[in-house]
């Protein structure tokens, strides 16, 4: 006997006891195996004409022997040979399906169901011992391969006369596993669980004392059934099966054309992003298929990168089975059905967004970012099509809502007010929005979020304004003219801070209520976008034009005048502290921190 190893041990232990609680799912595992098994060999037959083999010759067949207390599924696919069995079967997570996609990754006409290689482990969920006898085709050797769990296997040589390969389960003892060996469970496990096989499933059932092999599963795939006829629990089931995803999908959109254009198309949104999705590994697209041949695994050209989390499926019959990656991107009906795939993903987010609002927050979190970063990396063009799906925090309403929302929340103002910073309450901290209490502002975290506005340049004709640019303008003529006045009274003196300063500009404000000091900018870029494009891998700086503010109602004011007409010295170390401060509050960097707290000790002493 040969031993599993070590970490193959541990990965069946956890597998059986924690990955799948629901143990009917072992034949759903095994069919699919099967499945792929046919799947590859239906593909050899396409691409090797000397091979005489039909769609039509293959099938799954599942036997149950309740005195022998045997279940066995067969079925007549590539088979397998010893080493493969070996290599397959001996280790755990070793996917046989996986490895024939990445010889095959060039080629697109292959659909592979078992990705991940634990599947088929599921069946010593049920059974004490399963034994695999399998032939590869074309070979004139058979081999079984044995085992009773953890322990290890054997493989010998068979007897096994044609291609194939048969899964023989023998069911443990225990009461609760008899079902599994009564012909009405298996059934209704082939239909709630592989109704959507494309190849027959067949079981043995007597009819007038006569053994025949009925099809169990409709043969019908999935999006070609009518829609009043699929449960949620088959779309659910579906998804989990083909998507390899156990989280439910948050939506499906089940869509047939007929007329000029004919297609079927069911699609998906996830729950959740993928592992890998916001990664230079992801790759999107949706399986492409004409008159239910699989086409391509993944056509990008069906969907916008920012609708990338979509999967599903889209069948054809105006698409030739031989056409080429280079001939579809070119054609006219593909990119006609993207289109209107387009729509109906938009449609269905936008209906999500107003009756589900919960399952639409749960879409947010997962994917937000790539709705905001399909705007950007358009430059704005594509904002027609994704800005009613945008969401921000807004801070009279405490929670995120669209644009659409703010505006009807705030009909009479004249722009949309925003701040952006590291996380929601250190926005709501900063001097300029505490200043605009009872204005309705966007809080933005992300970093996207300005650079979103930028391109959007307007929504619905309305402007977008940072809270903590210098260009809000709230105040009456007569404020204006007063605050002008302090300015030109303070020219010296706010000349004077400003050569000891890195700034753009300092000066006296009135829109500050209890702060002292902040930072505001004039431009186009802003402190957040500094942050941000100097955090980017590149070996440019980019510096926002600051503009040091001053609280004119504050106590400081009078004590830079003063020191201004006493102590230029001094006014020196006030000047640098209050600057200091000032980036503090609005999350940069302080080049020298030792001096400043030096300044700092040196100020309070006296």
């Amino acid at each position: 006997m040969k031993e599993f190893k070590a970490e193959s041990k541990k990965l069946m232990e956890l597998m059986i006891h924690s990955i799948y609680t629901n143990k009917e799912i072992f034949l759903r595992e095994i069919i699919s195996n099967a499945s792929d098994a046919i799947d590859k060999l239906h593909y050899q037959s396409l691409t090797d004409k000397k091979m005489k083999i039909k769609k039509d010759d293959f099938a799954i067949i599942i036997k149950a022997n309740k005195d022998a207390r045997t279940l066995t599924v067969s079925d007549n696919g590539i088979g397998m040979t010893k080493e493969e069995l070996e290599t397959n079967l001996g280790t755990i997570a070793k996917s046989g399906s996986l490895d024939f996609k990445e010889q095959n990754k060039k080629k697109e006409n292959i659909d592979i169901i078992g990705q991940f290689g634990v599947g088929f482990y599921s069946a010593f969920m049920v059974a004490s011992k399963v034994e695999v006898i399998s032939k590869a085709y074309g070979s004139s050797e058979s081999y079984s391969w044995t085992s009773t769990g953890i322990e290890g296997y054997t493989i010998k040589k068979s007897n096994k006369e044609h291609y194939g390969t048969d899964i023989i389960l023998t069911i443990k003892d225990e009461e609760e596993y008899n079902r599994y060996l009564e012909d009405y469970e298996l059934k209704n496990l082939i239909k709630k669980y592989s109704d959507y096989i494309t190849y027959p499933i067949k079981m043995e059932v007597i009819n007038d004392k006569k053994t025949k092999l009925e099809t169990i599963n409709s043969l019908v795939p999935l999006w070609k059934r009518n829609k009043k006829d699929i449960s949620e629990e088959e779309y659910n089931t579906f998804y989990s099966d083909k998507f390899f995803d156990y989280e439910k999908p948050l939506s499906h959109i089940h869509t047939k054309a007929e007329g000029t254009l004919e297609y079927n198309s069911l699609l998906y949104i996830p729950s959740h992003a993928s592992y890998n999705y916001y990664s230079k590994e992801y790759e999107k697209g949706l399986q492409l298929y004409s008159n239910g041949v699989l086409i391509m695994e993944k056509c990008a050209d069906l969907i916008p990168d920012y609708f990338s989390f979509v999967k599903g499926i889209v069948d054809s019959s105006d698409l030739s089975l031989n056409i080429s990656r280079e001939m579809l991107q070119q054609n006219k009906v593909l990119k006609t059905i993207a289109h209107h795939i387009e729509k109906h993903i938009k449609n269905e987010l936008i209906c999500m967004q107003k009756e589900r609002r919960d399952d639409y927050l749960k879409f947010w979190e997962a994917f937000g970012l790539q709705i905001k970063a399909g705007i950007y990396n358009s430059y704005g063009m594509d904002k027609e099509q994704l800005q009613d799906l945008l969401m921000f925090y807004s801070s009279k309403e405490d929670k995120l809502v669209t644009l659409k929302e703010y505006l009807e929340h705030n009909k009479d103002e004249k722009s949309i007010y925003y701040a952006c910073g590291s996380s929601i309450d250190q926005i709501k901290t900063l001097p300029q929005v505490e200043a605009m209490a009872s204005k309705d502002i966007l809080l933005c975290s992300n970093y996207l979020d300005e650079f979103v506005f930028k391109v959007m340049d307007k929504y619905e004709n309305k402007d977008f304004k940072n809270v903590c640019s210098d260009h809000i303008d709230l105040d009456t003529e007569e404020e204006k003219e007063e605050l002008k006045t302090f300015n030109e009274n303070a020219k010296d003196l706010l000349d004077f801070m400003e050569n000891e300063l890195d700034v753009q500009e300092v000066k006296f404000t009135n829109r500050l209520k209890n702060h002292p000091v902040c930072l505001s900018t004039a431009g186009e870029i802003s402190v957040e976008m500094e942050k941000v494009m100097n955090a980017m891998p590149t070996n440019e700086s980019v510096n926002a034009q600051k503009i040091l503010e001053i609280n004119s109602h504050h106590p400081i004011a009078q004590k830079l005048q003063e020191l201004y007409k006493k102590d230029k010295e001094e006014l020196k170390k006030y000047s640098k502290v209050l600057y200091a401060q000032a980036r503090l509050i609005e999350g940069l960097p302080i080049d020298n921190p030792t001096d400043i707290t030096n300044l700092i000790c040196d100020i309070l002493v006296k």
